[in-house]
């Protein structure tokens, strides 16, 4: 299947081989970062929590690099005491709304995470976390502490609640994720790369959290109903069932993809704003961090709309595509082909029978319009029939060739 799966798309097999190319192994990438000590203990743990954001960060501009990788650590902290459904409510609680005081703390250590938390080890070591973080400049610190703070809060109030309206839906998201969006952005503009603008206009920063949170919500659907969870909305999925259950059950599948369709516009809605955000960042190391993440999320949100897949399992876009992305998400015009080229799958997705199909159509069509208008050399064009035609030739060629090789006396 993965053999097939480069055969028909080809150039993802050349993406493949530069990223094998231009990416080193761990070690060597903390080598090349001159890092020693706790800090590569850090640079440890980022490669083990996240290979994907670890190659990103691990680009970065040196003014950003080690702040960014300790604050994506500190979330992940916080994040892995959110998930623990091991750790009881009250504890949970005091744990999240005290983060922000513990990554002060020296020798902190968390060693009651579950059986099956992945992240766990980053808790029991966290004292190297904490060690590196008090050596940041104090204005890296203070923004880090705030947003610590802001999300840890924000994070014990959904212990407690649960996701019912719209309005609960966007404040969720926008703790664990839009936050996230303010917190970088800040950084940004706080170590001189970018302009003040960036870490002010936070709006569009938060629709650059909301855009990737809504998106992995909405694909996790499966994994999160069987953990016994759920953060679709239920003023969403209310609508077509009973209960979370009900969501991914077969006997319910045409309600279930109308409630998927639902999420996935829901998502889609915050495109224009990423694509403003992008617009706004100029140095290369910061716009390949931002802009990569984003070419993800729209290519996977493409993949769900209007896909039974999501209700069964969790779905994921193919390696070779994520590292054509990483490839390619290098400039503004070259994200807006991506965003573009996306879009059109997702409008030959949008059958008339969907219940969503007026609102996407809409979103996408003006978003389209958007990106034309402002495109170097005008839309994209997909070569992938081209692409496929060509290689059907020369595979006719050569079975013909062998065959008829094979049939000489």
């Amino acid at each position: 299947m993965a053999f097939l799966d480069w055969v028909l798309h080809p150039t993802e097999l050349w993406a493949a081989f530069w990223y094998v190319m231009r990416h080193a192994p761990p070690d060597e990438k903390t080598v090349k970062l001159q890092v020693s000590g706790d800090m590569k203990r850090c640079y440890d743990f980022l490669e083990m929590t996240s290979r994907s954001f670890a190659a990103v960060i691990q680009e970065l501009n040196p003014k950003l690099r080690d702040g960014i990788c300790l604050f994506y650590l500190i979330l992940r902290g916080l994040d892995t005491i959110e998930d623990d459904m091991t750790i009881p409510g009250a504890k949970k609680r005091d744990l999240l709304e005290s983060f922000h005081k513990i990554i002060y703390q020296d020798g902190w250590s968390f060693k009651e995470s579950g059986p099956d938390e992945k992240d766990a080890l980053l808790l029991v070591e966290f004292e190297v976390v904490v060690s590196e973080f008090k050596r940041l400049p104090t204005e890296f610190q203070d923004i880090i502490a705030d947003i610590t703070k802001r999300m840890g809060s924000g994070m014990a109030k959904y212990t407690r609640s649960r996701v019912e309206s719209l309005d609960d839906y966007n404040e969720y998201c926008h703790f664990v994720a839009g936050l996230v969006g303010h917190g970088l952005s800040r950084l940004f503009s706080e170590s001189g790369l970018e302009d003040s603008s960036v870490g002010e206009n936070l709006e569009l920063a938060n629709s650059m959290g909301l855009f990737l949170q809504k998106t992995n919500i909405t694909r996790d659907i499966n994994e999160d109903v069987i953990d016994g969870r759920c953060f679709w909305p239920k003023a969403i999925w209310a609508q077509y069932a009973d209960n979370e259950e009900m969501l991914i059950s077969k006997n319910n599948r045409d309600n279930g993809m109308k409630a998927l369709n639902e999420m996935c516009a829901n998502a889609l809605s915050h495109i224009p704003d990423v694509i403003e955000y992008l617009g706004s960042i100029h140095e290369p190391s910061v716009f390949r961090f931002c802009a990569i993440p984003q070419t993800m999320a729209v290519a996977t949100i493409a993949l769900c709309y209007n896909n039974s897949r999501v209700l069964d399992t969790n779905v994921k876009i193919r390696k070779g595509e994520a590292l054509k992305l990483i490839a390619a998400s290098t400039d503004p015009d070259s994200v807006k082909r991506i965003f573009y080229t996306y879009l059109e799958m997702i409008e030959d997705k949008n059958s008339p029978d969907c219940s969503t199909f007026e609102e996407v159509r809409k979103i996408v069509d003006k978003t389209k319009k958007d990106i034309a208008s402002t495109l170097k050399g005008g839309p994209p064009v997909d070569f992938t029939k081209e692409y496929l035609v060509i290689i059907l030739f020369f595979v006719s060629l050569f079975t013909f060739i062998y065959q008829y090789n094979s049939s000489r006396p």
